[in-house]
């Protein structure tokens, strides 16, 4: 998928790429198959806001995607590639034998027309869903099961893929994008292939206004903030001293363990992301 630039005829302009939408067949999705999104505002039921940040941004549809991929041994064929706004990925319309039309999360390669599978007798091709039992090691995978039939939880943006390194007692080692490699339940689901939109990651927005499109309000740093609004605020000047970086109600941002210890699943991560091993 290449990305597109623009001649520098404003400043903002210069540097700003967009997605040439390639592989995008329609630009309308199925209606049957969408629902209207309401804003939050990153407010809660009584008006507080609890997650900074958000506001405005262009009026979207929420897309019904399929991620638990459990129509089994019902062939699909693809008929459209259309963009999702509240997702990096694309994705696909599957209409298949049985009449009925789903959305998935569409992988690189797989184009309309194509035929797509899922459940324990379907093909090692890309598109198809499988349980990890019967993937075999060495295989990239997306659109990845945590607990079996409760659909995918990971593995699900552009560009991503995990690998089956190998099976043991009923669990699957996966390793993951980040570099962990952890357990999963071998009955869990996975789609063969990559997640499109490969290069999402090297877009440049350009110019604040866009982000704002996105439904992202500025932020600001804590330094150039009174002291009542923020630990590092205050004072006369740019100031650096005195306290470490941390949130507006004081957790330390930098070398602080957050994690819970007492997580039941901490002991399926085989090896840590930042390679080192746990335990």
């Amino acid at each position: 998928m290449p990305v597109k630039s623009f001649r520098p005829y404003t400043p903002s302009r210069r540097n700003m790429t967009v997605s040439d939408f390639a592989e995008v067949t329609h630009d309308r999705p199925l209606k049957s198959l969408t629902v209207g999104l309401r804003k939050s505002g990153g407010r809660n039921n009584t008006g507080r806001v609890m997650v900074r940040h958000i506001g405005g941004g262009h009026k979207r549809s929420l897309r019904f995607i399929d991620f638990k991929r459990d129509k089994a041994g019902i062939p699909g064929k693809v008929a459209t590639v259309e963009y999702d706004p509240n997702r990096s990925a694309y994705i696909a319309l599957i209409h298949y034998a049985d009449g009925e039309k789903r959305y998935i999360l569409h992988p690189v390669g797989l184009k309309v027309g194509a035929a797509v599978m899922s459940g324990p007798t379907a093909e090692i091709e890309v598109g198809n869903a499988l349980p990890l039992a019967n993937i075999p090691d060495g295989t990239f995978i997306h659109n990845l099961e945590l607990i079996a039939g409760k659909g995918a939880q990971m593995v699900r943006s552009a560009g991503g893929q995990a690998q089956i390194m190998g099976k043991d007692a009923g669990y699957v080692h996966v390793r993951l994008p980040s570099g962990e490699i952890r357990l999963v339940s071998a009955k869990c689901m996975a789609t063969i292939g990559q997640v499109s939109n490969i290069e999402h990651d090297t877009i440049v927005y350009g110019k604040a206004g866009r982000t704002r499109h996105f439904g992202v309000k500025p932020t600001v740093r804590g330094t150039v903030m009174n002291c009542v609004d923020h630990p590092l605020g205050g004072g006369r000047g740019k100031s650096k001293g005195g306290n470490h970086p941390c949130s507006p109600w004081g957790q330390l941002s930098k070398g602080l363990k957050t994690r819970n210890k007492k997580k039941i699943w901490g002991w399926m991560i085989v090896q840590d992301r930042r390679k080192g091993k746990v335990g």
